[in-house]
């Protein structure tokens, strides 16, 4: 079995490196840069996103998109998301036609607000049995260091998921699995959202009543808008939702939170673009979420905050001000 997985920036590199670990199948990585290529196959590591720590030797890697996905039986896919809809079209003619497309992606597209599965089903024109997603708590520098983590595994048809389990099975890593291929994705985009609010909390120095209230108030919103769209409310409170938001909004790993810290402390956008070296993925996927929960008639009033921040120049005390003044109402579950 061969596994190929494109992109070699953090969250690929951990993922294949578990893949490796778990023994069924040979990977194959592939990257745009060449210094990094040859590192991860000469010596075992990636050194513009993990130095020092060691990779499974049995990892290759290679420039050459069509020599990666040459025989592939499942087709990892550990690009930004923005990005997407370009790589694809630039692989569909190597990509195998039985090949199953395994989105690491957590971001929803820009003028169309489709999730990753879609962009996928719409370009490579595949059924839903060959399209999944691994989502929730996936720090990629702790997985890399093989820390013990969870997965979940999502894809409409469940001998899709199984087949995947095994494949990221490691000893380190223990992957479940979900038929509920929309909340899992949903829960993967929004809290990227809600984290960069929880980051522009911190760096306005405020404590941890604050981050309690907008990662809660953030999985009601997440809730709401996957709900709408067929999700089942009950992923959201597991590791694709809740698991996924706690890592990402407390964890000082957390692009997304980074991002928003330095919002806080008094930085422009543009400022914090530069100071960030890795793509904080809620950043623009915020407009696309806010677009889709609006088209749905979902109240989404953390991301609409966000957006404000980083599109419309709205302040971070003018975005808490306007929060913290919305109508008072009852507190139930998703709403």
């Amino acid at each position: 079995m061969k596994v190929a997985v494109m992109g070699c920036g953090s969250w690929g590199t951990a993922f294949a490196n578990v893949v490796a670990d778990a023994g069924v199948a040979e990977v194959e990585m592939w990257g745009r840069r060449a210094g990094v290529v040859d590192a991860i196959r000469q010596r075992a590591e990636n050194p513009d996103y993990f130095p020092g720590i060691e990779l499974n030797p049995k990892l290759t890697a290679t420039t050459e998109a069509a020599k990666a996905l040459h025989g592939a039986d499942f087709v990892v896919i550990a690009v930004p998301s923005q990005s997407l809809r370009e790589n694809l079209a630039a692989w569909r003619e190597h990509i195998p036609a039985d090949a199953v497309i395994v989105s690491l992606m957590k971001g929803i597209e820009l003028g169309t607000s489709r999730r990753m599965s879609e962009v996928i089903a719409e370009v490579l024109e595949l059924p839903a049995a060959q399209i999944a997603v691994v989502t929730g708590p996936n720090l990629a520098r702790e997985i890399a260091q093989r820390e013990p983590a969870t997965a979940v595994v999502a894809c409409p048809h469940e001998p899709t998921t199984v087949r995947l389990q095994k494949v990221c099975n490691a000893a380190y890593f223990r992957p479940y699995t979900t038929t509920d291929l929309i909340g899992a994705e949903l829960g993967g985009a929004v809290k990227n959202v809600i984290a960069l609010a929880v980051g522009v909390a911190i760096g306005m120095g405020f404590g941890d009543n604050a981050k309690a209230s907008l990662i809660t108030r953030g999985l009601a919103e997440t809730v709401r808008l996957a709900v709408s769209l067929g999700a089942d409310e009950h992923t959201l409170a597991g590791l694709a939702g809740m698991g996924d938001l706690v890592a990402t909004c407390t964890s000082s790993l957390s692009r997304n939170r980074t991002f928003g810290e330095k919002l806080g402390s008094g930085m422009s956008v543009e400022e914090a673009v530069a100071a960030t070296r890795q793509t904080a993925e809620g950043v623009k996927s915020s407009e696309s979420i806010l677009a889709l929960g609006r088209a749905n008639g979902v109240d989404m009033p953390i991301t609409e905050a966000v957006v404000g921040m980083m599109h419309h120049d709205l302040s971070p005390e003018e975005a808490l001000l306007a929060f913290m003044s919305r109508s008072t109402k009852p507190e139930r579950y998703g709403v």
